[in-house]
Parts: C-alpha cells; sequence; structure tokens
C-alpha cells in the first residue's frame, strides 16, 4: 500500500475524539498523520488530559462532555477510545449511538460491547441514520494478516480445509462466565484471534472447548460455515519472552504460516521431481520452494513503524477513506462485531459440549 501523508488528501473529514488516555494516545492519534481526518476537538472526562491531548495533537478545543461537544461541533466522524463502565461493560454502544444520532459516523475500539444485542442495536440506529460505525479489530489490518489474505484467496489456494491458531489467553471456568468482571479480560482479548480467524475463514458454525483446570488454557475445536475445520489453543501459561501468536491456513496443495504478526511464509504447490528414495539434493526436489516475507528494520521506512506493522494505522486508514468515498467499511464493521459478539455469548456456556454460534 502507497501511504497517503494527512496534508496531501484533497479533503479531510472533520473529525472529534472521545477518550485521551493511554492507548489512544500512544496508538491511535498519531494515526492521524497518515489518514483524511481534520482533528477539531477532543473530549475526556479528565479536563487536563482532554487539554494536553488537543494541544499535542493539534486541534483547537477540549470538551469533558461529549454532547455538548457534539452539538457545538458538529463532526462528520468521532473516534471514540474508552475504558468499562458499571459492571465492566463497554461503553461503546451509547457513545456510538449518540454520534450517529447527533449526525456523525463512529469508529470504536474493541470489544465493541458486551452482547448480540447491543450490536444489534447499533446496527439499527446506523441503519435509521445512514452513519457508519468502524470498529477496532486491528488483527484484521495487520499487514502480515492482510498478505496471508490476500495469498489464500488466489484461485492456486484452493478452499481452504483447516486453520489453527494460538493465542495467549485464558479462559475463566463455567461458573464464573456469567459474572461480567471476571469476564472482562477474555472479552477484550478473545477479538484478536476471532477477527483474525473470521477475516481468514469465514464465520463459524459451532465451537467445543477443551479447557485446563490449572490455569485457564483452553483446546478450542472450530467448525466454519465454510465446512473448514479449526482449532484455536487458548495457550495461558506460554513464557512472556516467547512470541505471542501463530496461525496456518491449509488449503488444497498449499498452505500459509503467519508467526509472531510479522513473518509470512508460503508453501507453494509442488510436484516431487525425483521418484521417492532416489532424490540425493533437497534442493533440486521441487521446481518451487517456500518463500518468506517478513519487515526489515534498518531503514527509517513506514514498513517497519509499529503503527503499521500492528494493524493501527491501516484500520483508521481503511475506515475514513473508504466513508470519503460514501463506502462501508470492508473489515472491522458492525457484522464482524455481531459475529464476534454471538461467539462470545458462546463462550459463556461452553464447556466440553458442541455449541452453535448464534
Amino acid at each position: 500500500m502507497k501511504v497517503t501523508y494527512n496534508p496531501e488528501y484533497k479533503r479531510r473529514l472533520k473529525t472529534a475524539f472521545i477518550g485521551c488516555g493511554g492507548h489512544a494516545y500512544r496508538n491511535i492519534y498519531p494515526t492521524f498523520q497518515y489518514a483524511p481526518v481534520q482533528l477539531v476537538a477532543v473530549c475526556d472526562l479528565d479536563a487536563q488530559k482532554a487539554a494536553d491531548c488537543a494541544r499535542i495533537f493539534g486541534a483547537k478545543r477540549s470538551y469533558t462532555d461529549h454532547r455538548e461537544m457534539l452539538a457545538k461541533e458538529k463532526p462528520e466522524v468521532v473516534f471514540i477510545v474508552t475504558s468499562y463502565g458499571p459492571g465492566a461493560k463497554p461503553l461503546y454502544p451509547a457513545l456510538a449511538m449518540d454520534c450517529m444520532k447527533a449526525g456523525a459516523h463512529a469508529w470504536i475500539e474493541k470489544p465493541p460491547a458486551g452482547s448480540s444485542k447491543e450490536i444489534a442495536t447499533m446496527m439499527r440506529i446506523s441503519q435509521e441514520t445512514g452513519k457508519q460505525v468502524g470498529v477496532g479489530f486491528k488483527k484484521m489490518f495487520f499487514t502480515a494478516h492482510q498478505k496471508a489474505h490476500t495469498l489464500i484467496n488466489r484461485p492456486e489456494f484452493g478452499r481452504i480445509t483447516s486453520i489453527t491458531a494460538s493465542y495467549p489467553e485464558w479462559l475463566p471456568p463455567l461458573r464464573e462466565r456469567e459474572n461480567p468482571e471476571k469476564m472482562v479480560l477474555f472479552l477484550d482479548h478473545f477479538v484478536h484471534p476471532h477477527s483474525l480467524l473470521r477475516l481468514l475463514g469465514g464465520p463459524l458454525d459451532w465451537i467445543f472447548v477443551n479447557r485446563c483446570e490449572t490455569n485457564g488454557a483452553a483446546s478450542v475445536s472450530l467448525r466454519f460455515k465454510s465446512g473448514a475445520v479449526g482449532n484455536l489453543l487458548f495457550s495461558a501459561g506460554q513464557s512472556e519472552c516467547s512470541y505471542r501468536e501463530r496461525i496456518e491456513v491449509i488449503g488444497e496443495g498449499e498452505n500459509v504460516v503467519i508467526e509472531n504478526g510479522l513473518r509470512v511464509i508460503h508453501y507453494p504447490k509442488v510436484n516431487r521431481q525425483e521418484e521417492y528414495g532416489r532424490s540425493g539434493d533437497y534442493y533440486e526436489l521441487f521446481k518451487d520452494a517456500p518463500r518468506c516475507w517478513e519487515p526489515e528494520f534498518s531503514l527509517g521506512e513506514l514498513h517497519n513503524k509499529g503503527l503499521f506493522l500492528l494493524g493501527y494505522a491501516p484500520e483508521v486508514i481503511h475506515f475514513t477513506t473508504r466513508l470519503l468515498k460514501g463506502q462501508a467499511p470492508l473489515w472491522g464493521n458492525l457484522d464482524d462485531a455481531l459475529e464476534l459478539l454471538k461467539i462470545y455469548e458462546a463462550y459463556l456456556q461452553a464447556d466440553a459440549t458442541i455449541v452453535p454460534v448464534g
């Protein structure tokens, strides 16, 4: 992807921002350097944080009441990065609906809601107002994951037959899963591997959970609606210094592996050049060979910046440039959010039994 810098866009969206915490400061505000946005105002319950973010990121005004900001500024789009409210409930549904009713598109961080019912309500308001909602499922926008998506959608790859993935998360015991405060970390993190599985494999049919009582690690069997099978390992207990995730997608004679969210290895369809037991040179055994991509960290390029490798800039660029064209986001949309919250609700009851998604 060729990146356009903010001043180079012919038109920029009048933009406001709700939330001035650490994640927003580190990872979302800086992406505006590469997106068609004109930040005019920010809002936070902490007036000093709001004033600081406005000063640092070029907004003219700061607020402590988002409704006042919406009424006075009349933004075209609002970015929302907040925390949880009472009862460990995400604040995004109410805030996003306030923005849509005020005439603005909304981009919200994950997790987008605490239930699929809340997502359905947001979808209804989106339809009624004609305003789009983007969701910060960053794993869908990792440059490595988008490369894998391109590779597996080539005709040569064939149909996806299986997917295996690992992610270091722990699942609370079944008796605790009806308590949102016990589930808040799982809700916050499970969207990472599952949004990637949705990008690569599509919607799920059912899950089966086999949980380890020692530390909450779990092996989750998956059946995709396409007919593909899969397994997601919640690898609680792994070393903090090991890489965090790995995923492999197998087609019909080809497979793609992504390691550490950076390294992409493509194993193409090949035919042996020698009969079994006669080859003395591995390097002449196949006409083709695996291809591997990984970033370099020597040059001062955008492609080796965390903002791009971790999907933050691509997700914001995708949402805002689609808005300029009058289009809904292809990824990180409310359809994706609805699927993920249905999966979350399946986990609330999944314990060594098959649970349909939705």
